[in-house]
């Protein structure tokens, strides 16, 4: 008989602590999956510290999950291809440190992502998570009507403007660009499983809202954006090595908050393929 999960919320509005299991035993990821998914869906995004799991038994447990997407602009690991490389170093700082949900540049984003830290410099480095879902309820209905209808683009070469600025960048991402034309998205999605509806537009992929002048979409992405992550709709974590955090895309946006250079972090990723947002 497996032992009940310990789970403790982490912050009122998304998040929560989840111990008693240890996801390097194999037939334990396999009697876990479908719980510890249901709770990522009930949570948003949950947190597991001491995971010393190699990157060969984190894909198979992330397979569990669903089918796995890959990503076009992160090298993976060579004994588990399936698992990208998050990795900042002095030579080559991280160039990300905005909110957005993975991958909204394709036409069907990942449902889930599962982070696996590897190396945590000894300070700096949290990730903050805000709950889209949390957001729109938090709209005033008129806004909410309004909003309900709206189409937005989002855009790859928006996200890697600054690693397309660099010399050779155009050359070394012109296949991703090639494979990744803008696409468009309800403003708003509902979720397949849980039926809520969440905000979805975020400030690293979407470029523009359809049908409106480019000042109004604009301003309302201005403030839709900053609405999304109102303080008390976040969580933050602080990394320590081995722990996992596993998050619903659909329902949330997060940050990494890059305060560590030139210190060394690595990150061990996989995302997991969503439907198309609707």
């Amino acid at each position: 008989m497996t032992t009940k999960l310990d789970v403790k919320r982490a912050a009122g509005a998304l998040g929560a602590y989840v111990s008693g299991v240890d996801l390097s035993d194999v037939m334990t990821c396999n009697e876990r999956v479908d719980e510890i998914q249901s709770l990522v869906i009930e949570h948003e995004v949950l947190f597991l510290r001491d995971q010393d799991i190699a990157p060969q038994a984190f894909q198979k447990f992330a397979q569990g999950f669903g089918e796995v997407l890959g990503h076009p602009a992160y090298k993976t690991v060579a004994s588990a291809p399936d698992v990208q490389i998050l990795e900042s170093t002095r030579e080559n700082p991280s160039k990300i440190e905005a909110w957005h949900s993975d991958m909204t540049f394709s036409d069907q984003p990942p449902s889930f992502t599962l982070l696996h830290a590897q190396v945590i410099p000894p300070y700096g480095g949290d990730t903050l998570w805000a709950s889209a879902t949390t957001a729109y309820a938090g709209l005033s209905v008129p806004m909410r009507l309004f909003v309900d209808e709206l189409i937005a683009v989002h855009d790859f070469r928006h996200g890697f403007r600054e690693s397309l600025a660099e010399p050779g960048g155009q050359v070394r991402l012109a296949d991703s660009i090639a494979a990744n034309p803008p696409v468009e998205h309800p403003l708003v999605r509902t979720h397949p499983i849980t039926g809520k509806r969440a905000i979805y537009v975020n400030t690293l992929f979407t470029t523009v809202i359809k049908d409106l002048s480019p000042l109004e979409s604009e301003r309302l992405l201005s403030f839709l954006y900053q609405h999304t992550v109102t303080e008390e709709y976040t969580v933050r974590l602080a990394w320590e090595p081995n722990t996992i955090a596993i998050w619903d895309n659909r329902s949330t946006q997060h940050k990494p908050v890059n305060d560590f250079f030139p210190q060394h972090r690595k990150m061990h990723r996989v995302t997991i393929q969503g439907d198309r947002p609707a």
